[in-house]
């Protein structure tokens, strides 16, 4: 135990003193501030300059061939696009169009009858709605005018027209598009971690080989100790980078909460039901460090450090499958389907599979349990596997051994 304290200590100062490490956590702490102020800078430009006059909003031209629809015409597009300052014009088309393209106007509607016009426009936005907007508006009016036509009163065609459809929805599981960003999240922090800290854990396994330094630590500390310190300790540093993100970015949430405008996707993600940030903890742990360790086992038998990138391919492969499936299965709204729950039992993949399906369907809780007691014996075990194969790695140089190989000399130790 006392070998296994100065290990990690000793890595743990590694990363506290690496300027990548400490400035990276800085710069995104930084980003995440600057993001969630925005609002309330944003906020208090608009109060300096006094609001936004209707002066300011962009020009949208209309012009109605009866020029008794005019006023009608004017008073529901007003309604309909709050974003512009509407004006009706009887200038010609040619007048209208030099508007546009002078930049005096954003777009025209020219209406040539009661259910048809044209609409013009410079540069036609992708996210462009106003067409979708009018067509809206004109069929409500003409359904309308139907209505009255019909020996409806005005007030009788409004009532209609506006009728208010009152629903509820009663949950019996779990909202999935509430819960998708938890999941989105959690599953990229701990696919950016695996890639990230495997890596550097495997990097500095392989550099002390290469550097014959490990020889001198296999004899005066063990291999346990050795492999768990330096994986405990990429974790511990991970955490605390991740601590330091996301609890940053949720101090600095909670100080402009009110210039957020009640934001349902920012409101949802930083408000986590404590049980499921329970599993996502769980979860995260366990799958960090069982590919920790095989990242730093694997890199244990390379000789040279331009070997590592080929050596941890298989166990890189083998996380990016569970991954992508977890993905697919996020995106077609399916996360109980027959593959996850294969994926939520095998230890490779159950830190993704199993706290998707926790997170956005409903599972039992003896089969969260055993997924997790899996997870939880298979990370022991491969820790110790870990720790003997880096005891053999130790004096294997040259090319790197085959698997066959490994096994073998393993099994008899």
């Amino acid at each position: 135990m006392k070998q296994f304290g100065k290990i990690l200590n000793f890595e743990l100062k590694n990363y506290m003193k690496n300027k990548a490490f400490v400035g990276v956590t800085i710069f995104l702490v930084v980003i995440i501030a600057v993001v969630m102020f925005l609002p309330r800078i944003i906020s208090l430009i608009e109060t300096d300059d006094g609001g936004v006059e209707p002066g300011d909003l962009p020009t949208l031209l209309v012009k109605a061939e009866d020029p008794t629809q005019a006023e009608m015409v004017q008073e529901v597009f007003s309604a309909a696009f709050t974003d512009y300052n509407v004006k009706v014009t009887d200038e010609d088309v040619a007048y209208i169009k030099e508007q546009i393209t002078t930049g005096n106007a954003d777009g025209a509607f020219v209406m040539t009858g009661p259910t048809s016009y044209t609409y013009y426009v410079n540069n036609l936005s992708m996210y462009d709605a106003n067409e979708a907007i009018a067509n809206e508006v004109l069929q409500r009016i003409y359904q309308m005018n139907a209505m009255i036509g019909g020996g409806m009163t005005p007030e009788q065609a409004g009532e209609v027209m506006n009728i208010q459809i009152t629903s509820q929805v009663e949950m019996l599981g779990k909202n999935q598009m509430q819960n998708f960003f938890y999941t989105y999240i959690m599953i990229f922090a701990l696919y950016m971690v695996i890639l990230l800290y495997g890596q550097m854990v495997a990097m500095n396994v392989a550099t002390e080989k290469s550097s014959r330094a490990m020889e001198v630590l296999i004899t005066s500390a063990k291999p346990i100790s050795m492999m768990f310190g330096k994986v405990l300790a990429s974790c511990i540093a991970g955490l605390t980078q991740l601590i330091a993100i996301f609890g940053s970015a949720l101090l600095f949430f909670n100080m402009n909460k009110a210039y957020w405008g009640g934001n349902e996707i920012i409101d949802s993600i930083f408000n986590i039901p404590p049980e499921l940030l329970g599993y996502m903890l769980v979860f995260f742990l366990l799958g960090f460090l069982i590919y920790a360790f095989l990242y730093g086992a694997i890199a244990s038998t390379v000789s040279k450090l331009e070997d590592i990138n080929t050596a941890v391919q298989p166990v890189t492969y083998l996380f990016l499958f569970g991954f992508m499936v977890v993905m697919f299965s996020m995106s077609s709204g399916e996360v109980d389907n027959l593959l996850m729950q294969v994926c939520s039992y095998i230890p490779f993949t159950s830190p993704m599979a199993m706290f998707t399906r926790v997170a956005m369907s409903t599972v039992p809780w003896y089969e969260i349990a055993l997924s997790i007691g899996i997870l939880l014996g298979s990370t022991v075990g491969i820790g110790f596997l870990a720790a003997k194969i880096y005891r053999l790695g130790v004096l294997m140089y040259g090319n790197a051994p085959k698997l066959g190989a490994i096994i073998k000399a393993v099994w008899r130790v």
